[in-house]
């Protein structure tokens, strides 16, 4: 009985590394190569990500950046002095950069910029036709007011949105000028 019992386990031993083999043998050779990446596409990407992510990014902010090979020039103004070292810093541990110059310029301190921020925001975001923007974690609109001049950039739906927004944003008091900036997004997509 006992040998029965052995020469059991020993059949079931040998067909478990029969049919383990072949699967042990395709482990041991080495991973495919990862496929090419294309130039730019995966540094602008991840860039991209790491910039959205930032802690104080705002609509408040405008954070641009152009990739030359493995450098990234950062552009654009922000009202946190912060959010641009921490722009640099971010950019920095991207996997292939090697250099980043930081040309994203700091708004200055102004508590009547401060309130037509607050104003222009409540005026395109609080629009009925323009809701849907606000939805998102950080609006596609962004409002940078310099001095009381404001320059609307970002990516809306259609014309008639970016028509509203630059009527509501001239319609705040104390701004000075408005430049629309914002594109319209490729119609078909």
């Amino acid at each position: 009985m006992r040998r029965l019992t052995l020469n059991l386990v020993l059949l079931i031993l040998a067909a478990t590394i029969l049919h383990a083999a072949p699967a042990m043998r395709a482990a041991q050779q080495a991973p495919p190569p990862p496929p090419p990446r294309q130039p730019g596409t995966y540094l602008e990407r991840e860039v991209r990500h790491q910039l959205v992510l930032l802690p104080y990014y705002t609509v408040f902010d405008d954070l641009e950046f152009k990739v030359e090979g493995d450098t990234v020039t950062l552009m654009g103004e922000v009202v946190n002095p912060v959010l641009k070292s921490d722009a640099g810093n971010v950019v920095k541990r991207v996997e292939g950069v090697q250099k980043v110059i930081n040309n994203i310029k700091v708004l200055p301190l102004s508590t009547n910029d401060n309130r037509i921020r607050r104003a222009e925001y409540r005026a395109i975001y609080g629009d009925p036709s323009l809701y849907r923007y606000a939805l998102q974690a950080v609006g596609p609109i962004h409002i940078i007011v310099d001095n009381g001049h404001v320059t609307l950039k970002g990516v809306v739906a259609n014309i008639m949105d970016r028509n509203v927004v630059g009527v509501r944003a001239n319609g705040v008091p104390g701004v000075f000028s408005v430049d629309n900036q914002l594109r319209v997004e490729a119609q078909g997509k």
